[in-house]
């Protein structure tokens, strides 16, 4: 009986995350390889540096094309709003056959956004405000109308035990899980469960101010390239036909 653990073992060089050849991240400042920078006044400033987000580290390890559907500040709401249709991220000819999205700090931790559940992935009337699950679920339905079959990973953020509520933190687990069981060919990246504990400890090794800094984000890229690798791994009739994703190739 197998007992490894997704994290258990972190990949180098080539992973199976490299049997996708396109793959999008969507996310927020830690997926844009933002770093934050404080001046002589004490003013602080941020900057997407894509070529050091975890996307465009586990692209250049694998030979593979990543696309960086980010933006320092990302929310759902705002992704799904305004922002892809601002940069033509629906467009078809920037079909993937995987999509990564870490979306959450922004919306719950930031703007207390009310999280929902299950019932509300596919609700379109709401007594009051619209929650996060729903916005989630749309962007995932819209890459799905564009990439029918490709595969969807759901990353959960970290315990945090510096600036974080766990309990926001533990619902917008809850809610990526329910995702996933609502979507097929969607899985979690459950980085609370199994990933490192965000102390002071790690902050001081892998942080810059409030963000990461540039170890921090090659540490982020392992974990995330060894999660999706132990996935493939342990359901590898999910992805024999992933080559076939995005081509008029019929298959079964």
């Amino acid at each position: 009986m197998c007992t490894e653990k997704p994290l258990d073992n972190l990949v180098g060089s080539y992973s199976n995350t490299a049997i996708f050849r396109r793959i999008a991240f969507i996310g927020d400042s830690l997926s844009s390889g933002e770093f934050e920078t404080v001046d002589e006044n004490g003013n602080r400033g941020y900057h997407d540096l894509y070529e050091y987000s975890w996307g465009q580290y586990i692209a250049r390890s694998n030979g593979l094309t990543a696309y960086n559907f980010s933006r320092g500040g990302m929310t759902a709401k705002w992704y799904l709003d305004s922002f892809a249709d601002e940069h033509d991220l629906w467009n078809k000819d920037k079909a993937c056959q995987a999509y990564v999205i870490a979306l959450g700090v922004n919306d719950i931790c930031n703007a207390n956004m009310k999280i929902g559940d299950e019932q509300d992935i596919c609700a379109t009337d709401f007594a009051d405000e619209r929650p996060f699950i729903s916005y989630y679920a749309e962007i995932v339905r819209r890459y799905k109308q564009i990439s029918p079959d490709a595969k969807f990973f759901f990353v959960t953020m970290p315990q945090d035990t510096v600036w974080r509520d766990q309990s926001k933190v533990e619902g917008i687990r809850d809610a990526l899980y329910a995702l996933a069981k609502h979507f097929d060919n969607s899985y979690v990246i459950d980085l609370y469960a199994y990933g490192p504990v965000y102390d002071e400890e790690f902050r001081k090794k892998y942080f810059l101010h409030g963000h990461m800094n540039p170890m921090g984000y090659i540490f982020t890229a392992k974990l995330i390239d060894s999660y999706i690798d132990y996935i493939i791994r342990t359901n590898p009739s999910d992805f024999n036909n992933v080559a076939f994703i995005g081509t008029d190739i019929k298959y079964q």
